[in-house]
């Protein structure tokens, strides 16, 4: 029995033949000699025709409430969430360094106790959606309006988002780490007339309501204090607020004259739906313009690929930020297949996020979970960590078992599975059938661990402007390096990329991955500019997305570089900054990293923030005594030791030879910072994706150092580099 057939065994999923993708993808057209372009590429089932609708009687997002709620009404559970019943406070003290010196303060974290699980079933959940849709009618909300969605993901950010939906009123979207600036312009660009958002979140928009003269409605959950509400009053008379519960008591009725309206306010395939924000990690947030008919067809492209694997009343554990695609795009399909989107949020993920309760996972034991690498990255880092504070038995049986199941060795993989693996699951919630990553690529090494110790990993990929998704792995097809197949309502072709060497005509085909069908988007929000930019739209209207991909002879796609984050060195090689970060991010000891590469330079250097644990503990297996002074220190004298830094770059060059890295690709050097990376911080964007050019500039001093310390001694860089 292969590894792979062991992995869809073990976890439930072998529902269908190993062979039903057939061929994977198939050529439907043929290219035409020297036009510097491949032959366009479908999924193979469905090659004849490209998927525009999951049922014929969903054309709209209104369609797909309409038919969960028929479908599956009070059988199983639409949605579920926690209630905060209290939050704990525990001061700890941190050390941060201010201006070169280390500053000791007193941070403040909060613990929250959190309820069981409480569900609404698809009946209640349409039922809350007619309220909430009856509510912005009667406030005057038309079909031209837009309403901003500044909110955590949770139950009532479906509830807003479906009932604009159901009256043709486009949302926009906005990430609920946004500060003052990105609000701004997320209210600002669409103007605005509403937004609904968090009553933790109010006093952000108390800095923003003065700049935003279009605003005229704050809808908000949550217990609001007088103070924060007399704020944004007092800074704009003019605007009404509401509490969301008081939204759907006025809209909780229905007259005849309301029914004449929402007839008259039905959306249309071609209806905006949504202004999808895009992270904003190079420059300001393009508004990426989202119809009903686009959402609908990647609804079916991803009903066809996994449906099979996710019957009613599996639960999905919702977390990612809804104003992120994936997410929106997700929980979409969970409503139409009749899957519980099960809310959490990413601290209480685990026990360590909460207190006085289990954390989310426990809590709701899903069957699926969608994740970006960052994620799964951490997940692995912390089944390591603990792994170290059990003794070298339980490592030693923990990878016993691995390898016993890699191999597909019957009695010690039962052994492993009964003795280690299972317990490494139950931080999960045990019942987790498969998981995707999207966002951005993951690394072999990551995906394989994932797959073999805790769950089948699929990779997927996709933008906002594909609605999220241009190929899918099928759980049939499960493999490492590859990002899967076309997904139905999308066809793919390559382009050349002559300057970098990558033709359509290579063995395998290569060139820039350029997507076309029912799923992609059609413009940007008044942004004529890239409209019309041909390096985003070809000529004969195909989508250009920058990432450069090759056909792997199963007709699955692998991406190898991306156009805009390669960097020629000076012999004249391209190397791909976000292809290294995610191996170098596989490395035990890396957090989050950034390479980074100046000019005349023959190799990167990367800035990253440490996994603490997991290099305290290496520290902690030094006998050398001159190092003792390090097993107590802080982490900002941690990030400072030249010691520490050396095993770090080590160690990453160590993961890099492993996956095959070699000339230009090689780090030279590591600057470690104590501080994590969030949005608040400004080193990532609101999606968590790294801004290049802040965090290069933040950190000049220490990569120019770097580089000088490195061309002081080449001698001192081979040993280093060797070693």
């Amino acid at each position: 029995m292969s590894s792979n057939s062991l992995y869809l065994l073990t976890s439930g999923l072998a529902l269908r033949p190993a062979d039903h993708f057939g061929r994977g993808s198939v050529e439907v057209t043929s290219p035409a000699p020297g036009n510097g372009e491949g032959a366009v590429r479908r999924l193979a089932v469905t090659s004849t025709q490209l998927l525009e609708r999951p049922h014929p009687s969903v054309s709209t997002i209104p369609d797909v409430v309409a038919y969960a709620a028929r479908t599956f009404g009070t059988k199983y559970n639409a949605v579920g969430w926690r209630d905060t019943i209290k939050v704990h406070e525990e001061i700890r003290e941190v050390v941060s360094v201010v201006d070169g010196e280390e500053v000791k303060q007193q941070k403040t974290w909060k613990l929250l106790e959190l309820s069981d699980y409480k569900f609404m079933n698809f009946i209640q959940f349409a039922e809350s959606v007619s309220e909430v849709r009856n509510g912005l009618l009667r406030l005057g909300i038309t079909k031209d309006d837009v309403v901003n969605v500044y909110s955590q993901t949770s139950v009532n950010w479906q509830l807003v988002s479906h009932a604009c939906a159901a009256i043709s009123t486009a949302i926009a979207t906005a990430y609920d780490t946004l500060g003052v600036d990105g609000l701004t312009h997320s209210l600002n660009e669409p103007d605005c007339v509403a937004i609904f958002t968090n009553a933790d979140l109010l006093p952000t928009l108390a800095r923003v309501i003065p700049n935003t003269p279009k605003l005229e409605v704050v809808l908000y959950d949550g217990t609001a204090s007088v103070a924060v509400l007399a704020q944004l009053q007092t800074a704009r008379p003019d605007i009404k607020l509401m509490h969301l519960d008081e939204l759907r008591d006025l809209g909780h009725s229905t007259d005849q004259q309301l029914i004449t309206v929402l007839e008259e306010r039905k959306p249309s395939p071609s209806t905006l739906a949504c202004i999808m924000y895009t992270s904003g990690s190079t420059g300001p947030p393009k508004g990426v313009c989202i119809t009903h008919a686009n959402l609908v067809a990647s609804i079916s492209s991803v009903t066809i690929v996994f449906g099979p694997h996710v019957p009613a009343g599996d639960i999905y554990l919702a977390y990612l930020p809804l104003a992120h695609v994936l997410e929106y795009i997700v929980e979409l399909c969970a409503m139409f297949v009749g899957v519980t989107s099960g809310y959490a949020r990413p601290k209480t993920l685990t026990d360590a996020g909460v207190k006085g309760c289990r954390g989310d996972l426990i809590a709701l034991k899903p069957q699926i979970m969608f994740g970006v690498p960052s994620v799964w990255e951490t997940i692995r880092k912390g089944v390591i960590g603990k792994l170290n504070d059990g003794g070298a038995l339980k490592k030693a049986l923990f990878y016993g078992a691995l390898n016993s199941r890699r191999r597909g060795t019957p009695v010690l993989s039962g052994l492993g599975e009964r003795i280690v693996l299972s317990k490494v699951r139950e931080a999960t919630g045990g019942k987790l059938k498969f998981a995707m990553n999207g966002g951005a690529a993951i690394s072999k090494e990551t995906q394989e661990f994932l797959s073999v110790a805790i769950m089948p990993m699929m990779q997927g990929y996709g933008m906002t402007e594909s609605c999220g998704m241009c190929t899918l792995l099928p759980p049939e097809c499960i493999q490492f390096g590859t990002v899967g197949l076309p997904v139905p309502s999308i066809e793919i072709k390559l382009l050349d990329v002559p300057h970098l060497g990558y033709f359509s005509t290579n063995s395998p085909p290569q060139g820039e991955v350029c997507i076309r069908g029912p799923s992609v988007f059609k413009s940007y929000y008044k942004r004529p500019d890239l409209d019309a930019d041909e390096s985003i739209w070809a000529p004969d209207g195909w989508f250009r997305t920058g990432d450069v991909g090759t056909w792997n002879e199963d007709g699955t796609l692998s991406l190898i570089d991306r156009i805009k984050n390669l960097v020629k060195m000076p012999n004249g090689e391209y190397i791909a900054l976000e292809k290294l970060e995610s191996l170098y991010k596989s490395c035990d000891y890396v957090s989050n990293i950034c390479v980074h590469v100046i000019p005349g330079a023959t190799h990167p250097v990367a800035v990253l923030f440490p996994h603490e644990v997991n290099l305290r503990h290496a520290l902690s297996l030094s006998h050398d005594p001159a190092l003792d002074r390090l097993k107590g220190a802080d982490l900002p004298t941690l990030c400072q030791d030249p010691y520490v830094q050396h095993i770090v770059l080590k160690a990453c060059n160590e993961v890099g030879a492993k996956n095959g890295l070699k000339g230009s690709e090689v780090l030279c050097g590591v600057v470690l910072t104590p501080d994590e990376w969030t949005p608040e911080t400004g080193l990532v964007s609101a999606a968590m994706k790294v801004k290049r050019a802040v965090i290069a500039s933040t950190f000049a001093k220490e990569i120019e150092a770097q580089f000088s310390d490195l061309s002081a001694s080449s001698i001192g860089f081979e040993i280093r580099f060797n070693e």
